[in-house]
């Protein structure tokens, strides 16, 4: 076996790629990425930093024939065309590059939800020339047709559907910038005929020297293996280079150059060592279980939002400031940040979030514990706490914490203190933090969370726990302790087995409309009858009469004579009613009515829209009813 390792310009990978030169083995899956790692990608090579090594292997060899498939996205000429090489490793960040930087620049892909879009990616011309450090921040995406819309899209907040409009909002479009004539033509055009054509063009000159010019350069370097490569030889590289070694983290980083400190060296007669200090964070952790996701790599992200937000420059958690830490500013901060978690902990439960795996997003609790930090005791001021919960389910039901997180962390940590903290001088003019004023939440989205997946699905599971629900058979309301005792899980409110025998379709039979908290055993208690046939059951069992039972069931959101009935649909309609005013309870703003009254299916957040997901392994079956306990 020979090889060789070549460094590929970009420009020529993607041409390859167009021509079929270069194709994927028929074994490789589907192309996957979402839209954040694409958006990521374009900043690495807009950096100018090292994206990994691609592995290709030559074609023409006698004992390896793999039958090749075009990369997803080129013309339909490339699937007729005799590859000269296969892409064994770096299909993901091919096809990225290839889609988004070729053709028109639409990418078919999904969204932190996994739900199904189209995007396009552009850079903020005038944020990437004017600070290089935040170039991550002048990459963006925009939906396929380039116009980004608010208010359920009914306003416009960015149009570049058009070249002009692009210029115009001075946007650069990522699939020009191996276009030449299109480049070219797109730039003469950037000046326009306005006031400021001398600015502008400056701007774009600017533009082009520090960023264009570097990025049409870019190479990526390669293994290529040789045509006398044996199919064992290509299964073991192949192997290694998808089980390579982890990189360092920030963290690993960081206790190096803190172990390093001279002046903490003089002062204490010994080297700092963070991992002892991150052992006392562990032991916070351990006595608050609920804490339980937290990794050493947050802790440092909250320290240095802390550091940032109380020094000259911009707050920031973004990897390479948390690396500019200085040991001196960690000490500053790092006990006040322990401290706050025990506090967010409280709140966890307080919320009705008992267990680490039923945290929506474990990275809100980053700027949670920040805004602690910086609100002291006054976060459990009425006013102050009610502004923070409306935060917090707004990040959570607005499913606004799934994307790239350290932009809306600085943003959330600089707007949400501030505006908390108004509640209680009867300030009403105070700027709203972006995280809930951008935070909306469509009526069919209830029919689309079905698992655990979902912190949307977590989050309305904690919201109907704090409504004073209890168990159905169980005198206990679902508190820290009954929850974890009970063994609380979601369950199918008609079940799985009664859904399946009367043509419930799977959709509405996995929605959150259909599932609600229940103690395990009672979920077994009810097994797979109908709930005409379990409620008088669950009567005789738990030794109470049909309306206290109903005021049980009821406290659930559940019209009871619709459960008593095993009238699914009208059950289906109040439930989901029900359940949108509980989200608009939370978000402390209305939510979109865009499924038709009456209609059991229907508008732009159902099913169909999003990837396919298995049922919640959480309750995969029904199990037997237990006549016993």
């Amino acid at each position: 076996m020979g090889f060789q390792t070549p460094q590929y310009k970009l420009s020529k990978l993607l041409e390859q790629a167009g021509d079929g030169a270069i194709q994927l083995p028929d074994f490789q899956r589907s192309y996957k990425w979402d839209e954040e790692r694409i958006r990521a990608l374009l900043v690495t090579v807009t950096l100018g930093h090292p994206l990994g090594v691609l592995m290709l292997l030559q074609t023409s060899n006698d004992q390896v024939r793999f039958k090749p498939k075009p990369i997803e996205g080129t013309p339909p000429h490339a699937t007729a065309a005799v590859p000269d090489l296969l892409l064994l490793d770096g299909q993901q960040r091919l096809t990225s590059l290839y889609q988004s930087l070729s053709g028109d620049g639409v990418v078919d892909t999904e969204d932190p939800r996994k739900k199904q879009v189209r995007r396009r990616f552009y850079i903020d011309i005038k944020k990437a020339v004017e600070d290089h450090a935040r170039l991550d921040d002048s990459v963006v995406s925009v939906p396929g047709d380039g116009i980004e819309r608010t208010n359920f899209g009914k306003d416009i907040r960015l149009d570049l559907s058009t070249s002009e409009k692009e210029r115009q909002h001075g946007y650069f479009p990522f699939r020009l910038i191996y276009d030449q004539p299109g480049l070219l033509n797109w730039l003469w055009k950037f000046p326009g005929a306005a006031d400021d054509v001398a600015e502008r063009t400056a701007l774009i000159q600017r533009f082009q020297a520090e960023i264009l010019t570097p990025m049409q350069s870019y190479e990526i370097p390669a293994i290529e293996l040789d045509k006398t490569t044996t199919k064992g030889a290509v299964a073991t590289v192949f192997e290694k280079v998808n089980t390579g070694g982890l990189p360092l983290n920030v963290f690993e980083l960081l206790t190096a150059t803190f172990a390093g400190d001279a002046k903490y060296f003089a002062e204490h007669g010994d080297d700092f060592r963070l991992n002892d200090d991150w052992q006392l964070t562990e032991q916070v952790i351990a006595a608050h279980p609920v804490l339980g996701g937290i990794r050493n790599t947050d802790f440092l992200q909250a320290v240095t939002l802390l550091v940032t937000a109380h020094g000259p420059s911009f707050t920031s958690a973004r990897k390479e400031d948390v690396l500019r830490l200085e040991l001196v500013q960690y000490l500053e901060w790092a006990n006040k940040v322990r401290e706050a978690l025990v506090w967010v902990a409280q709140f966890l439960h307080d919320e009705h979030i008992h267990r680490a795996r039923d945290i929506p997003y474990p990275t809100q609790l980053v700027p949670l514990a920040v805004i602690r930090v910086i609100l002291g005791e006054d976060a459990d001021v009425h006013g102050v706490r009610s502004r923070l919960r409306q935060w917090f389910w707004c990040g959570i039901i607005g499913e606004l914490y799934g994307g790239a997180t350290e932009t809306r962390f600085a943003r959330d940590v600089d707007q949400v203190p501030t505006w908390a903290i108004q509640a209680t001088n009867g300030d009403s003019g105070a700027q709203i933090p972006v995280t809930v004023s951008g935070a909306t939440f469509a009526e069919s989205r209830l029919l689309s969370l079905r698992t655990r997946q979902s912190a949307a699905y977590k989050g309305l599971h904690a919201l109907l726990m704090a409504t004073g629900a209890k168990d159905w058979k169980f005198h206990k309301t679902f508190d820290r302790n009954q929850y974890v005792a009970l063994g609380v899980d979601v369950h199918h409110i008609f079940p799985k087995k009664w859904c399946d025998d009367n043509r419930v379709s799977p959709a509405l039979r996995e929605s959150i409309v259909n599932k609600t908290p229940l103690a395990t055993k009672t979920n077994r208690f009810v097994g797979g009858a109908s709930p005409a046939i379990y409620l008088p059951k669950l009567e005789v069992a738990a030794g109470i009469n049909a309306q206290q039972l109903d005021a049980i069931v009821g406290a659930h959101l559940i019209d009871t004579d619709a459960l008593r009935s095993a009238d699914f649909d009208r059950f289906f309609l109040g439930r989901r009613q029900a359940l949108l005013e509980l989200v608009e309870q939370a978000m402390g703003k209305r939510a979109q009515r865009d499924v038709d009254a009456g209609e059991l299916t229907g508008g732009d957040e159902a099913p169909e829209a999003f990837a396919e997901e298995p049922d919640d392994p959480q309750d995969p079956d029904d199990l037997p009813a237990d006549d016993g306990d």
